[in-house]
């Protein structure tokens, strides 16, 4: 294990402040929640609902997912010959599915969903996921309609403790190991022995498939949150990560999800310069995001980024597919300062709405993360705003340890989360737990990050004293019964407490050492798997025996927010964090070309063409990219807060 350095130990400081933990495990009266069989549609059925009911639309979406399924109702499609063939275009458990390298998988759902891709008409939102949630093309009632999701984390934004450790041990005993995405490229470009910075691509390309998202679907969910970093849109000078290439993969995703009834929460993981100085947010190390002399330069950067993000996902063809975008990540709020960050939400929101328009079904929710506020500070932010909700991720392991057993924190999410969700409900708005999970120590490999050790073994700074072995939290083929019954009650508390939820995460790629999950606690899949996490999440429902839960209706607002209100957020803010006046800093200037990000390639017949938007909904939306100033001077976007502005800043 290599020392812990300063770095390191910061990052964990932080992050154990910003997730505070309960300081007790009051035991409550656990009511459990009975659901309703779920509703098998027939077979039948279906084809009469897409033919005659449902007519199908005129746009399409991309194309690379499965061609050729079995089981399910067909259309006809061309062959070489010219002879026409049945291919299925929807189908629901039972039928067979065939991917695009050819491989074939079982659709498996019980609960009433079916999938519905028709490569002639491949925009059509006819797939439902399960009965009860509704299908693309009818109206998601938030409020009503439950958000039962999971990220699919460490995919296209890649963190060491998530998604593929095997992508960072080769290098974990290196001098200057792989901690982060910014090192890892680098070290993989570097590394062309073993395939070079195409690792990444490949990544992209295995750890998360179709079979995923239809595995999801069957799984009784309904979203999928994805993280994606700016690199999915360019690189700038010698930034080394692998441009553009995760944004193929995301295509994928929305083609995927509309294939399988699922919605999409965006969310914009990684920003520039970081907005929180942890692993995930591309480079470990300092906020640089609203903070420090490139603080403002950085924000502008990625306020481009988002409007490019959301003038592609409000186009017609996406937006009833991704209807959640996530402007950004976890931002450190007590290192940028609260007024700094709302600034910056209401111009990411402003951006937003500006390409989709106000008004349900003009582009996605816009969803603000807390930035670690307490709940209160968030009441009423933004009044009679279009669409927005509060995201916040209830995390117990990042704290104070404990070797207590798991069946002592099965009523902790009711007592500590419950009451917090519905006063949020009351005071803001929709509320969703962007992420959490089972995990109640910091046990699991990689976890704290790389070679940072455990607070529950007691090495990593600042904590001496060990609580007993990871071990028993990490070796999951020797739980019994007891301590997969404590985790499934825990998983029903949570999601019954959260309302609406996203777990972290949906996968966890195996350890190249031992060959197996290191961080059960986090898998959803594994833990549907092994049983720990309930083959129905409607069971959910009642665990916490609210005498009380929030009721009413929540809808589009008039987008009309009072002067007083933005006036009182300027932008850019009169100072930056760690930094001084915003004039005395670098920025840029809107002069640049825009990246206008690229739609799928798609394949019609010899009469139809595929109108798959041109990536930028609102044609009025001219303004140029955020770019250098010819005759300033800048820093690097990672530069850190001790820095000094250029002087001179300008010639």
């Amino acid at each position: 294990m290599a020392p812990m350095t300063s770095r390191g130990s910061k990052y964990l400081e932080e992050k154990r402040a910003v997730y505070a933990a309960p300081r007790s495990k009051r035991k409550v009266v656990i009511v459990a929640g009975t659901a309703a069989a779920a509703l098998l549609i027939l077979a039948i059925v279906i084809p009469v609902y897409f033919t005659v009911v449902k007519p199908k639309s005129t746009t399409s979406s991309d194309s690379s997912g499965s061609s050729n399924n079995s089981g399910g109702t067909s259309s006809p499609s061309a062959t070489s010959t010219g002879k026409s063939t049945l291919a299925a275009v929807t189908g629901g458990d039972g039928s067979k599915i065939t991917t695009e390298d050819g491989s074939q998988f079982t659709y498996s759902n019980s609960f009433g969903g079916y999938w519905y891709y028709d490569p002639t008409d491949p925009f059509n939102n006819a797939a439902r996921p399960q009965s009860w949630s509704p299908a693309l093309n009818e109206t998601f009632n938030y409020g009503v309609d439950i958000i039962r999701g999971v990220n699919v984390g460490g995919w296209l934004t890649i963190e060491p403790n998530y998604s593929s450790p095997a992508l960072f041990e080769p290098y974990a005993a290196d001098s200057y190991p792989a901690v982060d995405e910014y090192t890892l490229h680098t070290i993989l470009r570097a590394d062309t022995t073993n395939g070079g910075i195409e690792q990444i691509e490949e990544h992209y390309k295995t750890f998360i498939t179709e079979q995923d998202f239809a595995e999801i679907a069957g799984a009784g969910l309904n979203y999928v949150r994805i993280p994606l970093p700016y690199w999915a849109i360019e690189t700038r000078g010698d930034e080394p990560f692998l441009p553009k290439v995760a944004w193929t993969y995301f295509l994928k995703a929305i083609q995927w999800c509309r294939k399988y009834g699922l919605r999409i929460n965006l969310d914009f993981h990684a920003l520039p310069g970081s907005q929180n100085g942890w692993n995930h947010s591309g480079k470990l190390g300092s906020v640089n995001v609203l903070n420090g002399p490139m603080g403002y330069a950085n924000a502008q950067r990625s306020l481009d980024y988002i409007r490019i993000l959301a003038e592609f996902v409000s186009q017609p063809q996406y937006r009833d597919v991704v209807t959640i975008f996530g402007i950004a990540n976890e931002i450190l709020g007590s290192t940028v300062g609260e007024d700094q960050t709302k600034a910056f939400y209401l111009q990411a929101y402003d951006i937003v709405r500006n390409a989709g328009g106000i008004g349900e079904g003009k582009g996605p929710w816009v969803s603000f993360h807390d930035a670690f506020f307490s709940r209160s500070e968030w009441s009423g932010f933004l009044p009679d705003a279009d669409r927005i909700t509060l995201d916040s991720h209830p995390y117990l392991c990042f704290n104070g340890q404990s070797n207590a057993a798991m069946s002592t924190y099965t009523t902790t999410p009711c007592t500590t989360w419950g009451s917090l969700v519905n006063g949020t409900m009351s005071d803001f708005g929709l509320a969703n737990a962007g992420e959490f999970s089972l995990a109640v120590t910091d046990c699991g490999e990689y976890l704290n990050g790389v070679n940072l050790g455990t607070r529950y073994e007691g090495n990593y700074t600042g904590y001496t004293t060990s609580m007993g072995s990871c071990t028993e939290w990490t070796d999951w083929k020797s739980w019994d019964d007891d301590m997969k019954s404590a985790m499934e009650q825990f998983s029903l508390a949570s999601m019954d407490a959260l309302q609406n939820w996203f777990f972290w995460t949906w996968k966890i790629g195996n350890s190249s050492i031992s060959g197996e999950i290191e961080s059960p606690a986090w898998s959803y899949q594994l833990g549907l798997q092994q049983g720990w996490l309930p083959k129905d999440p409607r069971n959910a429902v009642g665990t916490c025996g609210n005498s009380s839960p929030w009721t009413g209706t929540l809808s589009a607002g008039s987008g009309s927010i009072p002067a007083s209100v933005s006036s009182s957020l300027p932008w850019p803010p009169a100072t930056i964090s760690n930094a001084g006046t915003v004039t005395s800093l670098p920025s840029y200037t809107p002069t640049g070309v825009v990246p206008t990000l690229p739609a799928p390639t798609l394949t019609a017949s010899a009469t139809a063409s595929i109108d798959v938007g041109d990536g930028w909904n609102n044609s009025g939306d001219n303004d140029g990219l955020m770019v250098n100033i010819t005759s300033c001077s800048y820093l690097d976007p990672w530069v850190g807060p001790s820095a000094s502005p250029p002087s001179p800043l300008c010639s």
